[in-house]
């Protein structure tokens, strides 16, 4: 008797065992990725996300790198998550941060950079 017990377990654990990776298989199927991929975007989002991108702009920033003041020019859109998301990065001026006309430099290099960006959202827009 606990020996038909013991067969019938290992029979349901075997059939269990192959209903997960044919389940497994299928929803890996059905996203269209291999089992252990990165799940993709669902097509609203994904659509979303393109027509975001190709929306993006350019716009002026700043950061501290080694004490080294930089003006940047970031193209870039927001995110699904409402985080912007930065596509191409391009550094305009460089000084540096213990300058003593630091702050002329800076206002002066980030309206140059505004300038610029403005530049090239029209040009963006012409394509």
């Amino acid at each position: 008797m606990v020996m038909g017990l013991v067969e019938v377990l290992l029979v349901a654990l075997v059939i269990g065992l192959i209903g997960f990776v044919v389940w497994g298989a299928y929803r890996a199927f059905q996203r269209g990725l291999p089992a252990g991929g990165p799940p993709r975007l669902p097509a609203g989002d994904r659509a979303w996300v393109a027509e975001q991108i190709a929306r993006a702009r350019w716009t002026a920033a700043h950061d501290e790198v080694d004490g080294t003041t930089r003006i940047l020019l970031r193209r870039g859109y927001t995110g699904l998550d409402g985080q912007p998301a930065v596509l191409e990065e391009r550094v305009f001026e460089t000084f540096p941060s213990d300058e003593p006309a630091w702050e002329a430099r800076f206002t002066e290099g980030l309206a140059n950079a505004r300038y610029r960006c403005s530049y090239l959202n029209a040009e963006d827009s012409r394509e």
